[in-house]
């Protein structure tokens, strides 16, 4: 690789690093941040709900806007507007604003994450060359999502919880001006496309309605008709969407896609896996703290084999796996790796004083299975789609993992408040269970195609 191309793919590789990072940094911040504002767990879950979802929402708007107005465009634009929500969510002195800027966050990440890959796959055009960068931004994701938990309990005790988003602002200010200068120009698009842009609006609102009714449910009897709307109102907007998508000439996304069985269920078990690992993370991160006495920095270096062990897993031992195994195998291994360490936790949690040993242990081996998931499911979303479908299909897998990751935290934050238990987190217990029964069902799925592919191969072999 020659020396512009390498600070090209640096340039991509530090903007999808810090919105990876940015998932997980704020969990060890978040007892910080509770006492700051006097709010309770139900409350400020969500700052990562809100995250999630709008980054998970508008993940396809900004591919299809970065194919339309430009790839260096889109990337400069969504930087800038993360550099400034990072400024503002640093400086906010109320919840509300710290929420607002928290969204707005998650918007500047979705035109980031799909911009920046495209600028790595389009200046690397040599196969052997691109599959190499490739693999050097996938690690920068891995790396930002893996050590965003240290980052954060190291800052948020010598420092405070605000420097967690303030450090944003430096790398990325420099990043800006840097690509600016270094990525190349846009191509100029002869093609006239339109992006369904209100679709893709209406698609979060309904998700936020969604996400906000089932948070509320505790109180479906003191509000019955407020509860209710939000329900019967995310249901007409997501309803909305699915009739656009059928009628509009140009749509967010062809639902034709979803024929294949394959991506079908990539996506419903990536949506499953989003829900219960982020929430398993944010719990243990507040377990940690409020019921095991750690500073957050002590609970950040705690969780640092975690951080190391995924991206091992991921470096030297995935690669051996998948010469062996199938993607949908790789999938039932990476969820029984994941039932392992639930069955861990578990058993620290009804001694009635858990240990910590288990408890990281717990972690560690969930982040292992964690690696092989997202390895097979990427895979299966799209080992049946056409080529020209390839990104749009790897933009609904994220899609959908970052809407289950939104959603599952407001449903295991409802099963803490109307299960309460001793522990500072709610009804940590129940939650888990509940979790792993979301992780059994993904692994049914798994099973289920695994059985409908040997059964073709049978038909194909007798005729």
């Amino acid at each position: 690789m020659d020396t512009r191309k390498n600070i090209i793919l640096i340039l991509a590789s530090v903007g999808t690093f810090v919105e990876a990072l940015d998932i997980a940094i704020i969990n060890l911040t978040i007892p910080s941040i509770q006492q700051q504002f006097g709010i309770g767990a139900e409350t400020v879950q969500w700052l990562q709900t809100l995250y999630v979802l709008f980054f998970g929402g508008f993940l396809i708007i900004g591919g299809k806007l970065s194919d339309q107005i430009g790839r260096k465009k889109m990337f400069l634009w969504g930087a800038l507007i993360f550099m400034l929500t990072s400024l503002g969510a640093g400086l906010s002195e109320k919840f509300e604003v710290l929420a607002v800027f928290r969204a707005l966050q998650g918007l500047g990440a979705a035109l980031v994450m799909p911009s920046a890959l495209s600028i790595v796959t389009n200046t690397f055009r040599e196969e052997q060359e691109r599959n190499r960068a490739i693999g050097i931004f996938s690690s920068f994701a891995a790396i930002g999502s893996g050590s965003g938990l240290s980052v954060g309990g190291i800052i948020s005790t010598y420092l405070s919880w605000h420097w967690v988003f303030l450090i944003n602002v430096p790398i990325l200010f420099i990043t800006l001006i840097l690509s600016y200068y270094y990525l190349p120009a846009d191509e100029k698009n002869e093609t006239v496309q339109k992006t369904d842009i209100i679709s893709g609006i209406v698609m979060v609102l309904g998700l936020l309605s969604l996400t906000y009714g089932t948070h509320e449910l505790v109180h479906i009897k003191d509000q019955p008709f407020f509860v209710t709307g939000s329900l019967v109102l995310a249901v007409l907007l997501l309803v909305m969407v699915f009739y656009r998508l059928k009628s509009v000439a140009e749509p967010l996304f062809d639902l034709q896609l979803f024929r294949h069985r394959s991506l079908v269920v990539s996506n419903a078990v990536f949506f499953t896996l989003g829900a219960f690992f982020i929430g398993f993370l944010f719990l243990i991160s507040l377990m940690l703290q409020k019921d095991m006495g750690y500073s957050a920095a002590s609970a950040g270096l705690m969780l640092v084999p975690f951080s190391i062990l995924s991206a091992l897993t991921a470096k030297f031992i995935l690669p051996h796996i998948s010469k062996r195994f199938s993607s949908s195998q790789m999938g039932v291994l990476g969820w029984l790796f994941m039932l392992a360490g639930g069955l861990l936790l578990l058993i620290s949690v009804y001694t009635g004083h858990p240990l910590t040993v288990v408890l990281l242990g717990a972690a560690c081996i969930s982040g292992i299975g964690m690696t092989f998931c997202f390895t097979a499911l990427s895979v299966m979303g799209i080992q049946d789609v056409e080529p020209s479908n390839y990104g749009l299909a790897s933009s609904l897998s994220s899609t959908s993992y970052f809407l289950g990751a939104g959603i599952g935290l407001s449903f295991m934050t409802l099963m803490s408040q109307v299960f309460p238990s001793g522990f500072a987190v709610g009804s940590l217990n129940l939650i888990i269970l509940t979790g792993y029964a979301l992780s059994a069902l993904g692994m049914l799925f798994y099973f289920i195609l695994r059985s409908l592919k040997v059964k073709q191969a049978k038909v194909a072999v007798s005729s």
